[in-house]
């Protein structure tokens, strides 16, 4: 397989057509798909310690997935994914192993797309004595303990983060998140979709809350993930202010991400660091000694907009951001949840009704708030708690309206804004009772 950066080799002439290549991600919505992503963490069963690349680790995993008919991805060598039928298994850099699913076109489809893989995982993780824990932070291993994944990027990444952030290298090393990626339809379209699932963020990431734990111990968040990403990189993180300006769209964007720092240039297989340049001054020429004469493509710019992680992702479609990966009924309701608030015209006009009464700074505030707090934070003159049971009923409706019995999906949802704890708050109450302060039993019960 190409790499990504190297797949579309067209020369960047003009930053118009920079926003044309993005504006081709419109289609009608009868050709609307859901696309899910999901992490988890691989453990040893007989010590509960992260699996290195290898031996018998991340490495073995990967090639028997490849017996199974994966197609195998390398860099320099190294299998580091693989792909097949239009879904892709990766690494992020600390071992979590991800599946990209394929495009669907029902949350139907897409269960059993995710049925399917854990069962492939656990039988290829039964062979070689891993288990794999679908949980936001890792609740024990030592950031210096986690295995680093031989990606070339991620060296780059390595170098770069800590001039950032704190946490930037925990994000690449402790966190497994779940997201969907949604369609548009036109630029109105997109932007509607854009600003209520940026300013609706926080509510998710209180909902699938799941990382309480850190090396041992509570860590007094709800969602310690969602945390580290408020100190890993100020310039492409968070809920970015520009999406709510008076005509945003499509070109807007594009000026705003030609400004983001980029990491690399990727050429013949080889990575060129040039981390905090931006690609303005990469489209100016002003990059030409440490790209070694390179000149921007397409594909250049396609790598560039996978490494904004701002809560909500826009490239030629929507990626969801703000959650923390969970249990199997918990990774199917993140695409349920936003499926329901976006696909039906009714319930994103409600969904855009709710939050066009507050300004964009105020879920700024609570993007700070919720990763300690939860559905306990402070919102209006209530909680977040109220606001997420407001949020889940349009995401019903939402569903109820496609006609396919999706709803059945939001069911963990409902029970959590009904009262019911979420899934930090769970462990956190098994840690403090039956586990006796234990924390390790978390990974034979959080196992998938």
């Amino acid at each position: 397989m190409s790499n990504p950066g190297e797949a579309n080799l067209t020369p960047i002439t003009s930053v118009r057509q920079l926003v044309e290549y993005v504006a081709e991600g419109c289609k009608p919505e009868a050709r609307f798909r859901i696309g899910t992503e999901h992490e988890k963490f691989g453990f040893r069963r007989a010590d509960n310690l992260p699996p290195p690349y290898e031996p018998d680790g991340i490495k073995a995993v990967l090639e028997a997935h490849a017996a199974r008919g994966w197609e195998p991805i390398r860099d320099r060598g190294n299998i580091i994914g693989a792909e097949r039928d239009g879904a892709s298994l990766s690494l992020e850099p600390g071992g979590q192993f991800e599946l990209s699913g394929g495009l669907m076109p029902d949350l139907h489809a897409a269960k059993r797309e995710l049925d399917a893989h854990l069962e492939e995982a656990r039988a290829v993780g039964d062979a070689l004595g891993i288990g794999w824990a679908p949980l936001g932070f890792h609740p024990t291993a030592l950031r210096d303990a986690m295995p680093w994944m031989p990606k070339s990027r991620y060296a780059i990444m390595r170098r770069y983060m800590p001039t950032k952030g704190g946490l930037g290298l925990d994000m690449m090393l402790r966190t497994c998140t779940v997201q969907v990626n949604l369609d548009f339809s036109s630029e109105a379209d997109m932007v509607e979709k854009l600003r209520v699932s940026l300013a609706l963020q926080p509510v998710a990431t209180a909902l699938f809350a799941n990382s309480p734990f850190t090396e041992g111990k509570p860590n007094g968040f709800q969602s310690y993930r969602a945390h580290v990403w408020t100190d890993t990189d100020p310039d492409r993180t968070g809920i970015p202010a520009v999406a709510f300006d008076l005509g945003f769209g499509f070109e807007r964007y594009v000026e705003w991400l030609l400004d983001v720092p980029m990491y690399f240039v990727l050429r013949d297989g080889h990575y060129h660091d040039v981390a905090g340049a931006s690609f303005r001054d990469f489209m100016a020429g002003k990059l030409s000694h440490e790209t070694g004469g390179a000149t921007p493509t397409l594909g250049d710019f396609a790598d560039h907009m996978t490494t904004v992680f701002t809560e909500v992702r826009l490239k030629r479609f929507l990626e969801m951001r703000g959650a923390d990966a969970g249990s199997p009924a918990m990774l199917q309701a993140l695409p349920a949840f936003w499926v329901g608030l976006l696909y039906d015209r009714a319930a994103l006009a409600a969904a855009s009704a709710l939050v066009r009464g507050s300004e964009c700074q105020d879920y700024q505030g609570l993007r700070q708030t919720v990763p300690r707090q939860g559905l306990n934070a402070p919102w209006c003159e209530g909680t977040v708690r109220d606001l997420a049971r407001e949020v889940l009923a349009i995401a019903r409706d939402g569903l109820i309206a496609r006609d396919k019995g999706e709803e059945a999906y939001l069911v963990p949802l409902e029970e959590i804004v009904a009262g019911g704890p979420t899934q930090a708050e769970a462990w956190l109450a098994r840690f403090h009772h039956e586990w006796q302060g234990d924390v390790t039993r978390i990974f034979h019960e959080a196992e998938i």
